[in-house]
């Protein structure tokens, strides 16, 4: 990319080329999203102004944002956001970015807690508190413990949580998995766990080595949070409440498995996403 005038729409012509030569996916989606960023404008803009030419410095934060997506970096990384649930989440290499997948997770725990609007929920692994958040932005009355084993994860969702009201009801704590909730019961559990495989993990698209891999590896099978999330689950669900997990694709029969006598849990339900893939297991006391 020389210094020779370019337009919007020179500009984004030679990007998505250069972006298809580096194996990204959507390149012309992507040029746009980031000139638009750049531009501090919606991508209609960018289809009405084609002859605009670009100041020297939007072609420089332009050039260096094209330089690191071409080096696959994740264009969530690059805005600094991720929109989920219709709420702007706050990303950043220390959390993962959410996905529409998970939105399934959120409208169900949102459609089951519509009769208890004075819910307490749990967000195991919040990451960018994305869950915890969303749900509590629809249900003003309902309080939660968000839990993430990394502080830098949890700094992010703190940010998320003030930027969107819900700081004041929600308690953000750092652990393990269910320790910093202990003593606590909770009318929903709700979590995405890690549930790549190592295999898996060999394979990933090189986007996802920029997410943490604590956020996506989950041991052999992808079953080890599972297992500890159904074995301990009990002693933090309400009777009347309910456990929900998001899964992976061709997970949900082993993780429904993982609910047997000794957990005390029972799997009552299994939430399938919009391409009718299985998504969400649902667990509840075993009467």
């Amino acid at each position: 990319m020389t210094d020779e005038k370019w337009t919007i729409g020179k500009i984004l012509t030679w990007t998505k080329q250069y972006f298809g030569e580096k194996g990204v996916d959507n390149p012309r989606l992507d040029a746009e999203v980031l000139l638009s960023h750049v531009l501090g404008r919606d991508r209609l803009y960018l289809y009405v102004n084609f002859d605009q030419p670009l100041e020297a410095n939007e072609l420089a934060e332009f050039r260096e944002l094209v330089k690191r997506r071409a080096l696959r970096m994740p264009v969530a990384y690059l805005l600094g956001w991720k929109e989920f649930m219709g709420l702007r989440f706050a990303v950043g290499p220390a959390v993962l970015i959410p996905r529409p997948d998970t939105e399934i997770l959120v409208e169900y725990a949102l459609s089951r807690l519509k009769t208890r609007p004075t819910s307490l929920i749990l967000d195991v692994g919040t990451g960018s508190g994305a869950i915890a958040v969303s749900v509590l932005s629809q249900m003003a009355e309902a309080r939660g413990m968000a839990v993430d084993i990394s502080l830098d994860a949890l700094k992010v969702a703190e940010k998320n949580a003030a930027d969107h009201g819900v700081a004041g009801r929600l308690e953000l704590k750092c652990g393990d998995l269910f320790s910093p909730a202990e003593g606590r019961c909770f009318d929903a559990v709700l979590s995405n766990p890690p549930y790549i495989t190592t295999s898996e993990m060999a394979a990933l698209a090189p986007e996802l080595w920029y997410e943490p891999k604590g956020a996506l590896a989950a041991g052999a099978d992808g079953l080890d949070f599972y297992r500890r999330l159904v074995a301990e689950g009990k002693m933090y669900v309400k009777k009347g409440g309910f456990m929900a997990l998001e899964v992976g694709a061709g997970q949900a029969a082993e993780v429904c498995a993982l609910a047997d006598l000794a957990s005390g849990l029972i799997a009552v339900e299994v939430v399938k996403d919009y391409a009718g893939i299985d998504r969400v297991v649902v667990l509840e006391w075993r009467s």
